[in-house]
């Protein structure tokens, strides 16, 4: 069995992230979405409310919802991976992805990473563009999945 990884923070999970996973599907037996925290960013939701929002979201038999606070090769050695599966949108993507890559190959040469780009509708969107048009009271339902587009709606608006 061909086992994916396909990480991220999903802070919220938007209709990028969901094609991307998607499209993994094809390619790989078993895709796991590993929903990380980022010290870099700042996030609205917690890891547990962002895997509850991705289980409203995600009902494919293929696809399962982890979480981990390690190391991204050693998940992925764990639980039999062959693959991490990344989404770009953009060349800047690409230059801070290729470099995670790099360190991935080197502290786990037997994994690969697999770049799937963006659909052009999506090459523009981000978890931090619906944050910020939610808060500033935009209308994100064509950014992110219907199941979930009222949770991120009271969270950025502060009503929870």
């Amino acid at each position: 069995m061909k086992i994916a990884v396909c990480p991220g923070s999903f802070d919220p999970v938007t209709l990028g992230h969901l094609d991307i996973i998607q499209r993994a599907t094809k390619l790989f037996d078993k895709v796991i979405i590993l929903v990380m925290s980022n010290s870099l960013k700042h996030c609205a939701f917690t890891i547990d409310e962002r895997i509850a929002l991705l289980k409203k979201c995600v009902s494919n038999p293929a696809i399962e919802i982890d979480t981990y606070d390690g190391l991204l090769v050693d998940y992925a050695k764990q639980n039999g991976a062959v693959a991490i599966v990344k989404g770009l949108r953009a060349v800047s993507d690409f230059d801070y992805e290729f470099q995670q890559a790099l360190i991935n190959k080197s502290l786990f040469p037997e994994i690969e990473t697999v770049f799937l780009t963006a659909r052009s509708e999506n090459m523009f969107l981000s978890s931090s563009m619906v944050k910020e048009v939610c808060s500033l009271g935009g209308d994100i339902s064509p950014f992110v999945p219907k199941e979930i587009a009222k949770d991120i709606y009271l969270r950025c608006k502060g009503d929870n």
